[in-house]
């Protein structure tokens, strides 16, 4: 997992799972919000840099500010995590999709918003595993940000409805992190919130080399192979430069 230019997170204070290429549990001995020197050299086209980024490369400590760096790029993510922040949902992460596609922008110097569908903050509160529980929160999102996309998940009763929409048992979460591990995809597993104090944390079990290297990896931990492909048929529609990886052929 990767900590950030503030401080480092072990996936919501608790042990990580198992750590793919990159992953690294690295406290930035930068002060808050610090850029990597070479970030902020290597300007072109008005953005850092282009191409493709080897960040396995960069010394550990400097992952996270690079992370950070990209993701603020996006004006509407760091929109969306402000006001998350004051809504303060119980183990929340912006996480998925608009996270690791914000990435993929950067590298291939799109503009930041393309593509994004909507933000996914996803929440873990198993006090109430009720529809109605989920809905208020829903609701109060819905006034909290707007105009902007947010979709909300109380991870917590995914279990409930899992198998009888995609037609595998879903064994109940024990955090959001947990969530996150189980992500159709290893390079879409990233989550991102701020802590009460402003400070960025990032959640990223199987770490950003391959988001970074535009590299799409499955991950048979829960979802099917139809799943999978489906997200890499949409994604590699709308960035063709990404390398899908096929399904395991054992899972």
């Amino acid at each position: 997992m990767l900590g950030t230019a503030n401080e480092t997170t072990r996936g919501g204070d608790r042990p990580g799972p198992r750590r793919g290429p990159g992953a690294v549990p690295a406290r930035s001995r930068r002060g808050p919000g610090a850029v990597p020197a070479w970030f902020r050299r290597g300007s072109v086209g008005g953005g850092w840099y282009t191409g493709r980024v080897r960040i396995s490369r960069l010394p550990l400590d400097e992952q996270p500010a690079a992370v950070r760096a990209v993701l603020e790029t996006n004006p509407s993510l760091v929109r969306v995590l402000g006001l998350a922040r004051g809504l303060d949902l119980p183990g929340w992460w912006l996480a998925a999709g608009a996270v690791v596609q914000t990435i993929w922008n950067h590298v291939t110097g799109r503009p930041p918003g393309y593509g994004l569908k909507d933000y996914d903050l996803i929440y873990y509160d198993p006090s109430d595993l009720s529809w109605e529980a989920e809905d208020r929160a829903i609701r109060a999102g819905r006034e909290t940000f707007g105009d902007l996309p947010v979709e909300i998940r109380n991870e917590a009763r995914v279990h409930l409805w899992y198998e009888s929409r995609f037609g595998v048992p879903c064994p109940p979460y024990e955090g959001s992190e947990d969530a996150i591990d189980s992500f159709p995809s290893t390079t879409g597993a990233v989550g991102v919130r701020l802590t009460p104090s402003g400070a960025w944390r990032i959640y990223a079990p199987y770490g950003v080399a391959d988001a970074f290297n535009l590299v799409l990896r499955p991950n048979p931990r829960l979802a099917t192979r139809e799943v999978y492909e489906a997200k890499a048929a949409r994604w590699s529609a709308a960035w063709p430069e990404l390398t899908v990886l096929p399904w395991p052929w054992r899972s």
